[in-house]
């Protein structure tokens, strides 16, 4: 058990940051009127965007950050404000439609599902954070686990869909604009919090 210590400290906080199960009815709303085949593409076009980001972040965050005088907060601003961007779009009377169907398989799993939905500021600094405190593998490990959990999810999603039913599916969209928005001038102001705390 002392062995998988580190793995287990490592996954856990990496699983709150990426917070797989509240993405779920998100995904559910951004891809309400694509068709199986896309949905599937988007899943794997989000898990591999989020892994890869994720994974080269924790081998050049630090020296790309130092290279350039970026922060962390400054990390946080610059996301929040794009998220908030589409949240906005999606919100709007005539621009729904638009940001759901105008080519989601060719951006909607990079942007807003893979970054900054799964992979985003919070996810970013807690791998760095994790690979301080238990080292590179464990880190390592625990994002790819935590990866794969958000796979499975996504892939599953259909059934939560099924349950819900087309009103709720509806309903459900609503909300998750509006908490689009909240969470974009969340990690706006965490950003704005942190860069005057520095």
């Amino acid at each position: 058990m002392e062995a998988l210590k580190p793995y287990i400290l490592s996954f856990v906080p990496l699983f709150v940051a990426v917070d797989a199960i509240a993405n779920i009815p998100i995904f559910l709303s951004l891809v309400e009127h694509t068709s199986k085949p896309a949905r599937r593409k988007t899943v794997r076009e989000a898990v591999i965007t989020a892994t890869a980001v994720a994974i080269i972040f924790m081998f050049v965050g630090k020296w790309v950050f130092a290279l350039l005088g970026v922060t962390i907060p400054d990390f946080q601003i610059a996301g929040g404000v794009l998220l908030f961007v589409i949240a906005v779009r999606l919100l709007l009377p005539g621009a729904q439609k638009s940001v759901l169907t105008s080519c989601p398989d060719k951006s909607m799993g990079v942007f807003p599902l893979g970054t900054p939905l799964i992979t985003g500021p919070a996810v970013l600094t807690t791998t760095l954070m994790m690979m301080n405190s238990y080292g590179t593998w464990a880190t390592l490990v625990a994002v790819i686990l935590n990866m794969f959990f958000v796979w499975v999810s996504l892939l599953k999603a259909d059934l939560i869909m099924k349950v819900v039913g087309p009103n709720g599916t509806r309903a459900f969209s609503k909300i998750m604009y509006i908490l689009l928005v909240a969470i974009a001038v969340m990690m706006v102001r965490h950003g704005i919090t942190g860069a005057f705390l520095q």
